[in-house]
């Protein structure tokens, strides 16, 4: 058997406790590894109940610890690091939450704020160095500017006022805030120097950013936010739109470069 064979098998038994032992094994070895699996187990859900801890807060621990659990059986994790464990954790809670899915919004924000505490550090593309750099463009050059954002930002339409719930949860003893849009609003993500923080924005504002942020140009831009079938109005108010939204863009820091 290869090294990466046995491996392959340590692992299969480290996650299933039915599965066969690796070949050669005897009792000693499995005593061992009941003691290993024990302290893997307990390792994953410690990572998670760190990296969730409002979302823990917000369920509470009977149903945190079910979310957890079903997380880590349904997810092995696979990256060379513990904490990685998280990746995921909101589309379980979307699951097992169905019928709250600030849930899963929750979970989301948290595990997207964490990831950016690790996320390299770039400079940002100030509003004026852009202005100069692009002074000359023309028509063709702006229709098919694109713009690279900080790494790990994050955009997502979301149905709860996240920023409410947020600081609700963070005051010892505050009552939870657990109000919801009666349409989707946004929920952008970015990093501030060295700090994760979080914008609540315009349902098509993180729709935007998703989109950009993922290929597309800035006349594509417009024309998503123009819609289906526009006139010339709606272009018009589109495209004031799409430069509003690229200054904010920029005077948050998100943009880091663009190509023309």
């Amino acid at each position: 058997m290869s090294l990466a064979d046995q491996q392959a098998a340590f692992m299969r038994a480290i996650l299933d406790e039915d599965t066969p032992l690796p070949k050669g094994w005897g009792n000693s070895h499995a005593l061992g590894l009941s003691v290993y699996r024990g302290n893997y187990r307990h390792a994953l859900m410690e990572t998670l109940a760190t990296s969730f801890e409002r979302t823990g807060s917000y369920v509470g621990e009977e149903l945190f610890r079910t979310a957890r659990i079903n997380h880590v059986i349904a997810n092995p994790p696979s990256h060379w690091t513990v904490d990685a464990a998280g990746a995921g954790f909101d589309d379980t809670c979307a699951e097992l939450f169905a019928d709250n899915p600030e849930v899963a919004e929750l979970a989301w924000l948290e595990w997207t704020m964490l990831e950016l505490v690790g996320s390299p550090d770039t400079k940002p593309l100030t509003a004026q160095d852009f202005a100069e750099a692009s002074a000359g463009f023309d028509d063709a050059q702006w229709l098919g500017l694109g713009l690279t954002f900080q790494p790990r930002a994050a955009a997502r339409r979301v149905r709860h006022d996240l920023t409410s719930l947020w600081q609700s949860l963070d005051e010892e003893g505050a009552a939870v805030d657990r109000r919801g849009f009666e349409a989707e609003q946004g929920c952008l993500v970015w990093r501030e120097g060295e700090r994760p923080t979080f914008q609540m924005v315009e349902a098509d504002a993180a729709t935007a950013f998703t989109a950009v942020q993922t290929g597309a140009r800035y006349g594509d831009l417009i024309g998503l936010l123009a819609g289906d079938e526009p006139d010339q109005a709606a272009i018009e108010s589109a495209a004031g739109r799409a430069g509003a939204m690229l200054g904010r863009w920029l005077g948050g820091g998100l943009v880091i470069a663009f190509d023309a």
